[in-house]
């Protein structure tokens, strides 16, 4: 059931923990990932004002709609690239991966029993988006793990490796973006958990 200026397609989101904590950790083999709450706020005392309001301040994506909220990340990275002879060797690479989530926040309190089905509902929006979550880092890690010690031969100017790894890289997204796609396929489906948190959310039940 989407809100008004939310279509189904758009509803992606979600919490990952407190509203405004900060989490790091250390990344698998190296670097860090730091994970950030990032609420805007909505108003509304019962479930469908607070769906409608969600409707008119979620984040904006594509053709004008709105979504209960997305997750978006930042990947760099710190390379070391050793020519050895005539080949070049990709001898570091540390990732610092900073992953935003941007979900809704009641700007007012709520009374029973909004409160419980607005509890709820953001605890199923963030098992949904901890998901998007994960799949990031383990992107990360393959990342990580298929550029080190990658290596070229007749490559002086490491031109080559850049090559393949753009190569790799490309491969990784294109799965990690897959994985998203079909995740989201299943979650939002007629009668799928996306809807079921919704309806619950506004019938109160």
């Amino acid at each position: 059931m989407p809100c008004p200026g939310v279509s189904r397609q758009a509803i992606r989101a979600s919490l990952v923990m407190l509203a405004g904590m900060v989490a790091s950790s250390p990344a698998q083999a190296g670097g860090t990932t730091r994970e950030v709450i990032k609420p805007y706020a909505i108003s509304g005392t019962s479930g469908p004002e607070l769906y409608a309001s969600i409707g008119e301040k979620g984040p904006a994506i594509g053709n004008g709609g709105r979504a209960i909220a997305h997750t978006t990340f930042t990947l760099t990275w710190k390379r070391s690239y050793e020519p050895q002879g005539q080949a070049c060797v990709l001898t570091q690479a540390v990732p610092t991966l900073t992953i935003t989530y941007t979900l809704p926040r009641p700007s007012g309190s709520l009374s029973s029993p909004t409160r419980e089905n607005w509890q709820a509902f953001i605890a199923g929006i963030e098992t949904h988006e901890r998901t998007h979550g994960a799949h990031i880092k383990v992107m990360t890690a393959e990342i990580e793990a298929a550029s080190l010690g990658l290596r070229a031969e007749n490559d002086p100017k490491c031109q080559k490796v850049r090559e393949e790894l753009n190569r790799r890289l490309k491969e990784i997204s294109d799965r990690k973006r897959e994985k998203d796609r079909l995740f989201e396929q299943e979650e939002m489906k007629n009668g799928g958990n996306i809807q079921r948190l919704i309806l619950a959310l506004v019938n109160g039940h």
